[in-house]
């Protein structure tokens, strides 16, 4: 029993031996991130505006891939028009006109009186508040982010004043996981020299700072914009601020929103080339005129041999050729161009600038360019998705705004605070997408072949809001007259017994 442990023991230790065994190493991976926040705003800006030598100056001057199309640098006599397609706009004002097209306003109820619903009403038209809300849309699908500013100024208006701040004018603070305070930054400009107007608003307090070109904290009456403010902050009840954030999306800067244009600029940048490239070769491909130097035509002014440009390219001088009959003759030559593979590369590349967002056919986008209308359909969900988004986060943010409004107009008039319990608030949207009047027809003729939907019903689909009701129940008549479906009032029991007089 000894010998066999012993010789186990041996065989262990020259496995051990054999066999060695070195954990993996920690590396540490170091990313540089190229820019901020503020200049990732600022690029989604440039790119939401649409100007190609916007675009050409703002990648010049940024540390990007030199293979980026607005990036790279073109050979001194190989120039090609760069041209950009302004897709990122029109995707974001095409999601921002859907949304506000089906927003039907604010419903309020006050479960004590009527006074908050009629003061919403009035606050509500004062500050135009439907601009407002089309200009946060446009703001979240650029840059992701921003916030409600509540404030008042009796020399403007007896009401709160409803102001909204994109994302690059803002800045949240967080204590643990939650926004505490909302930095709002106005520039000011006086004397040839800038200064920056930071309004603090927390829970129960706004505080103001005014710091000057050099970021050094100044007194507020340095500059007659902030002079009006006599106090370095106010106080009001805690329960609430007079800001509410908004957020859309979840960037890669660390409690901000994302946009539609963040992570898809490659996407934008290869759809540029594309354009810019099938242009190039159609200008390139224009018929050509080879003629022989002594038919070159004459500038009629200055009595001198014609020139072509760059652009029309219309002929080209050759040296004197002369035929087999002794003639000189003129030739023309039409390049062939890959119409079918450029074609390709470009639905290739928007596809790639749509995905996630919206679908071409919400766009206006020749759908028989892409795909067959069943896909379409399919598609179209992806406008679906993000309509719904917009509609799920304002029918989460304004509630609060209402509430954040009222609050401060009570406070401005000394009246008492209200809470949630207090106001019912509901976001009304109407559908969108609604299918046209000849689909509507057969899918409500199939359900009612099908016995799954009432007269009654199905002319209510039809028509909707479009027809009153008493329209409505009069075209039920008709239908039921014209289909033989008799309406009998129920007779009462007292009708079967027959009274003897």
């Amino acid at each position: 029993m000894g010998l066999i442990q012993k010789m186990t023991d041996k065989i262990r230790t020259g496995l051990r031996n054999f066999i060695q065994y070195n954990p993996a190493q920690e590396n540490a991976i170091i990313i540089n991130e190229g820019v901020g926040h503020l200049t990732s705003c600022a690029k989604n800006r440039i790119w939401y505006w649409g100007k190609s030598t916007q675009l050409s100056e703002l990648y010049t001057s940024l540390d990007v891939s030199n293979t980026m199309f607005w990036k790279a640098e073109m050979t001194k006599g190989q120039e090609i028009r760069k041209i950009h397609v302004a897709l990122p706009a029109l995707i974001v004002d095409t999601i921002a006109n859907i949304v506000i097209s089906d927003y039907n306003g604010i419903e309020l109820t006050d479960k004590n009186s009527t006074a908050s619903s009629e003061r919403w009403r009035e606050i509500e038209k004062t500050n135009k508040f439907s601009d407002t809300l089309k200009e946060m849309l446009t703001d979240l699908g650029i840059v992701g982010d921003g916030a409600f500013k509540i404030s008042y100024d009796k020399e403007i208006s007896d009401s709160p004043i409803i102001e909204w701040y994109p994302s690059e004018r803002i800045q949240f603070t967080y204590v643990r996981g939650r926004i505490r305070e909302v930095i709002f930054y106005t520039n000011y400009f006086e004397n040839g020299k800038k200064y920056k107007f930071v309004e603090i608003y927390g829970y129960g307090y706004i505080k103001y700072e005014l710091y000057n070109d050099n970021g050094k904290e100044i007194s507020l009456n340095s500059i007659q914009k902030t002079s009006w403010i006599k106090e370095k902050g106010i106080t009001f009840d805690k329960s609430y601020m007079w800001a509410v954030p908004v957020i859309y999306g979840k960037s890669s800067y660390k409690g901000r929103g994302k946009g539609f244009i963040e992570g898809k600029e490659d996407a934008f940048d290869s759809l540029d080339e594309v354009w810019s490239q099938w242009m190039d070769a159609l200008r390139a491909g224009r018929t050509k005129t080879y003629i022989p130097s002594n038919l070159i035509p004459y500038d009629i002014d200055t009595g001198k041999p014609r020139k072509p440009n760059a652009f029309d390219n219309r002929f080209i001088e050759l040296g004197e050729m002369v035929d087999e009959d002794g003639k000189s003759r003129i030739q023309s030559d039409t390049p062939n161009i890959q119409h079918d593979a450029y074609l390709s590369s470009y639905v290739t590349a928007l596809d790639l600038c749509l995905q996630g967002v919206i679908s071409p056919s919400t766009l206006g986008i020749d759908v028989k360019k892409l795909d067959n209308a069943e896909a379409q359909r399919e598609k179209e969900k992806t406008t679906l998705y993000t309509r719904q988004n917009f509609v799920e986060l304002l029918e989460n943010v304004l509630p609060k705004l209402v509430l954040a409004v009222l609050n401060a107009d009570n406070e401005i008039h000394k009246k008492s605070i209200l809470n949630d319990n207090d106001i019912e608030v509901s976001v009304k949207f109407g559908e969108y997408a609604n299918p046209s009047f000849e689909s509507q027809v057969e899918t409500v003729g199939k359900a009612r072949q099908n016995g799954v939907m009432s007269i009654e019903t199905s002319v209510d689909e039809l028509y909707g809001d479009s027809k009153s009701e008493d329209w409505k129940a009069e075209e039920v008549k008709r239908i039921k007259e014209e289909q033989g479906i008799a309406t009998v009032e129920e007779a009462s029991e007292i009708d079967d017994i027959d009274v003897e007089v």
